[in-house]
């Protein structure tokens, strides 16, 4: 099954992945652009969800709270991210606000519990820049403070001619101390738009072994496996990360073959 989702329409919204759709057993992204006034209605039920707001501004009911008119940037590249945290059982409505509305990404992961409804705010967005020479990048961990169970996500910000997720890194086996299991989904977005990427994905064993051009809206499925991603000189690739797995750990196991850039990039420190 291909990982990669090309980019759809950008008017209403749109499933773009799910275990119904590609090999994943906790993890589904939907879209949904919304004009001032159109709605989106739904029910978060055996999931945690994260909405995103990519960019303008929306208004978001869900439980007994209200958000209104959330959203600060113009889009993924003008600033920390807006975000709203919901835990499973819960109904909601994002509507579109404001003189232009918005879009947003609705990030799910199956749980069994989970923290109130919280709003993350852009000062409660952690970030912090990884890496060195050209593998340095920015990253934001939206979910930094919110109260989910499962549901890990953030943005990654590569700089042109810039790599990230590398050295490559993989997280998909048990291994106590060393790796967790967690399935993830990257969703691309370009400045300027019709720029481009590479992503690679592929296993120790060669079971996996692919490279897809990622363009301005693509998604790619990580299933398993190492994936670094790289921004083509003269464009920024941003890419909203979302993983889940048996346990809310971050544990990254980078590729024995690769490793040695650390030390390089320990010298450059």
């Amino acid at each position: 099954m291909p990982l990669l989702v090309p980019a759809g329409t950008r008017h209403g919204s749109r499933r773009i992945a799910s275990p119904e759709t590609h090999e994943l057993s906790m993890l589904t992204i939907d879209t949904a652009l919304l004009a001032p006034g159109e709605t989106y209605d739904g029910s978060t039920d055996g999931r945690e969800l994260g909405i995103v707001v990519l960019c303008g501004s929306v208004d978001v009911a869900a439980g007994l709270e209200t958000f209104l008119a959330i959203g600060r940037r113009a889009n993924v590249f003008g600033g920390r991210a807006t975000a709203v945290y919901l835990p499973p059982g819960c109904e909601f409505r994002i509507a579109g606000a404001g003189e232009t509305g918005g879009e947003v990404a609705l990030c799910f992961a199956k749980a069994d519990s989970g923290g109130p409804v919280t709003l993350v705010r852009p000062e409660d967005v952690v970030s912090r820049e990884v890496g060195k020479a050209n593998w340095r990048r920015r990253v934001e961990d939206v979910f930094a403070t919110a109260p989910a169970s499962t549901l890990l996500l953030g943005e990654t910000y590569n700089a042109p001619g810039s790599w990230s997720s590398y050295p490559p890194h993989k997280h998909d086996r048990a291994e106590p101390g060393k790796e967790v299991v967690l399935e993830e989904i990257y969703h691309y977005r370009l400045s300027p738009p019709q720029g481009f990427g590479v992503q690679c994905v592929y296993t120790p064993d060669r079971s996996i072994d692919r490279a897809y051009i990622v363009r301005d809206g693509d998604t790619v499925v990580i299933p398993r496996g190492y994936h670094p991603v790289a921004a083509a000189p003269g464009y920024i690739l941003y890419y909203l990360w979302i993983l889940a797995g048996p346990r809310r750990v971050m544990r990254p196991n980078d590729d024995p073959a690769h490793v040695w850039v650390k030390a390089v990039e320990a010298m450059l420190t």
